[in-house]
Parts: structure tokens; C-alpha cells; sequence
């Protein structure tokens, strides 16, 4: 087997492929990073952990067909640092010779017929615009669980109801829901699922930079979405398996009607809170006053170092203080993706909801809106 490319094309590829390889693989063959030669002269590289798949094609130069098996953390690390020249890659017997320039490193393969197959992509279910589908992910991403002891929290959970796809992800602390519009390749299709939020938010950030669209495949069991994902863009494709079905009834949690609405300029609001949290503890509050023309922002604690800002604001409603863990508000407004944030607030103990401009001044729903619960302010 061998091949010629060129080294920014391979290193792509093997960078993106390696993500999705096990830090500690149960088995070492898990580590590795397969690479075909086809008899069509395409290279195809993947890696697959029994949980997550990914598979990248292209087109070299030259090629002759064959199979190896190569360390995949190690080939990414070789690639990303090698000279801007076109890449031999050659296997020799038991070894992998890669030059480039002058450069020239050997591999040890691994044994290539102990390497899981490919789980085959579940039916394709539609598509949509790769820059749309990054975008979503990533807003709703934020919120998603990092304890995995609580599985159900970790995920995101997709809803699709004809051309309509709901995103919904919640730590307990914070609620992000996203809905985007999509092309179903049934009018009628509809189906729920829950994707492991970690992968999601990488194969979104991977897929996002193809320029065109994502198909979305998904195996479907009584309409649950129950088995596998898939999402493939511009030659690459991964698929995960999914995550139990339960979630919390986000919707019932969602605030309908609020007694105060504070509109900023994002920017200005995001570097002011960077400010006053620099005195704040990791978990503890930044305090905000809201009245009528400006806002309030404090931190800190009369036995401790203090700050104080005050940032102008268009303000309707009752006066209020409210406090919020400084690194949620501040994820959430980065999420927003406009130059105005609108935050709603009922009372000093109740979630509040940070959403992007003005888009409720019409009756509509914003389509993008991350709950944010307060933390309660001592007497």
C-alpha cells in the first residue's frame, strides 16, 4: 500500500478523524487510525471506538490499494508538524514510512484484522446548512451536563417535527433550546433523540467548515430515534450511538411572562462582567441592580476585593437585584450571537431568560433562548 498528498489536505484529515479516537482505549487496537487505499484510488481514514465513528475521504495524488493500521494520536501529531511538501506514505512489511521534504518517520503498524468495522450509517433522514448547524449546536452545547454520573444531563436532545429541528440541552443550573428550520426527506418525519453532547459539538464545529450542507441520518424505533446518529458533510461522516430518551419536560420550565426586561449592548455588557468577576470566586455570584437607565454590576464581599461598574440600559419594568453565576451568564451570552442582549427576569429567585436582540417585540418566540437560574442573594 502507499499514497502521495498533500500534507495540509492529510493533516486535515487525520487531525479530524483522531478526535474521535478514545483517550484510553480499553483494547489498544482501539488507538488506532485505519487507512485504505481503495481499488478506486481513494484514501479512506477512520477510526471507531464501538461508541464513535469517523470516516474521511479523498482523493490523493497517487495510491496503490491497501489496509494499515497506524497509531492514530501519533500520526496526527507527525502530520500537523510536518514541512508544507507533499507526503509519501508507504508500508513497508511491519513499518509505515512517512516522508515529507526531509523528513522521514517510521510506524509500527497494528494489527489491522483485530480493527472493528464501521457501523454502516442509519437511513438518511434530510439536511441542512452546515454554517446553520454549527451555529445551533454550539449555542445549545453550552448548557449540556459534564457529569456523566448523570447521563441524561450530558446530552442534547433533538426534536424534529416535520421541517422544524429543536435543540435542548440543561446542566439544572442553565436551559439552552434552539429551533431551526431543515429539509426533511419525509414531510411528515418526526423523531427525538438524545446525542452525547461532547460529540455532537465536535462533529458540528468539524462539519461546519465544509461550506456545504450536513445530511443527518438517524435509525428510528417507533419513532424515538433510538439506536444511532449520523451526520456526514463533503466527504466526512461519523456517527455515535445515543443516549436514553428521558429528559426533563424542558418546555414547562421555560418563563412566559416576566415583570422586568433589560436590553444591552452584548459587548459591552460581556467585557464589564469579565471586570467585576475578577474578584469573584469561581462559583460565586456577580450581582446585578437594574433600574430605570442603567445597571448595576457588583462582586465581591466587604472581607474580600470588591468591584463595581455601571452600565447604561434600556430598562422596562419593576426595579431589580439579581445574581447569576458569572460564568454561566457569561457562556450564555456568547451564545446569543447578536450586538444586543435581552435579559428577562420575573423576580430575584426565578430563572431569568437571556435571548439575542429584540425578538419579541412582535409576539414571536426568539428562537434561540438560554435560562439562566439566579443564585439566591444573602439578606
Amino acid at each position: 500500500m502507499m499514497f502521495r498528498i498533500e500534507r495540509d489536505v492529510l493533516a486535515e484529515a487525520v487531525a479530524w478523524t483522531a478526535r474521535s479516537l478514545p483517550a484510553r482505549p480499553s483494547v489498544p487496537v482501539l488507538a488506532g487510525m485505519r487507512l485504505e487505499v481503495t481499488d478506486g484510488g481513494q484514501l479512506k481514514l477512520s477510526g471507531f471506538d464501538y461508541e464513535v465513528s469517523a470516516e474521511v475521504t479523498l482523493e490523493p495524488q497517487t495510491g496503490e490499494p491497501g489496509v494499515v493500521l497506524v497509531s492514530g494520536k501519533l500520526l496526527a501529531e507527525i502530520t500537523r508538524a510536518l514541512p508544507a511538501q507533499p507526503v509519501d506514505f508507504v508500508v513497508e512489511g511491519a513499518k509505515a514510512v512517512v516522508t515529507c521534504g526531509s523528513a522521514r518517520f517510521t510506524l509500527l503498524t497494528m494489527p489491522v484484522e483485530d480493527y472493528p468495522s464501521l457501523p454502516t450509517m442509519p437511513p438518511a433522514a434530510g439536511r441542512v446548512g452546515s454554517d446553520v448547524f454549527a451555529s445551533a449546536v454550539s449555542q445549545v452545547a453550552v448548557a449540556a451536563g459534564k457529569d456523566d454520573t448523570l447521563p441524561m444531563l450530558t446530552g442534547v436532545r433533538m426534536e424534529i417535527e416535520g421541517d422544524t429541528v429543536t435543540l435542548a440541552a440543561t446542566d439544572r443550573y442553565r436551559l439552552a433550546v434552539r429551533e431551526l428550520k431543515w429539509q426533511p426527506g419525509q414531510p411528515d418525519f418526526s423523531a427525538v433523540a438524545m446525542i452525547p453532547g461532547r460529540t455532537l459539538a465536535d462533529a458540528a464545529k468539524a462539519l461546519g467548515s465544509t461550506g456545504a450542507e450536513v445530511e443527518i441520518a438517524m435509525s428510528s424505533v417507533g419513532g424515538t430515534g433510538e439506536g444511532m446518529i449520523g451526520f456526514s458533510s463533503a466527504g466526512r461522516r461519523t456517527t455515535t450511538r445515543l443516549l436514553d430518551p428521558e429528559f426533563p419536560k424542558y418546555r414547562s420550565l421555560l418563563p412566559t411572562e416576566f415583570s422586568a426586561r433589560a436590553d444591552l449592548t452584548t459587548g459591552a455588557f460581556v467585557e464589564a462582567v469579565k471586570r467585576v468577576a475578577l474578584v469573584a470566586e469561581r462559583n460565586t455570584a456577580v450581582r446585578l441592580a437594574f433600574r430605570d437607565g442603567e445597571v448595576v454590576l457588583e462582586a465581591g464581599s466587604g472581607d474580600e476585593a470588591q468591584a463595581v461598574e455601571v452600565l447604561p440600559v434600556e430598562f422596562e419594568g419593576d426595579d431589580i437585584n439579581i445574581a447569576f453565576n458569572h460564568q454561566f451568564l457569561l457562556e450564555g451570552l456568547g451564545a446569543i450571537d447578536s450586538d444586543v442582549a435581552r435579559l428577562q427576569m420575573t423576580t430575584s429567585t426565578k430563572p431569568a431568560i437571556l435571548t439575542g436582540g429584540k425578538p419579541v417585540d412582535d409576539g414571536g418566540v426568539p428562537d434561540y433562548r438560554y435560562l439562566i437560574m439566579p443564585i439566591r442573594l444573602s439578606s
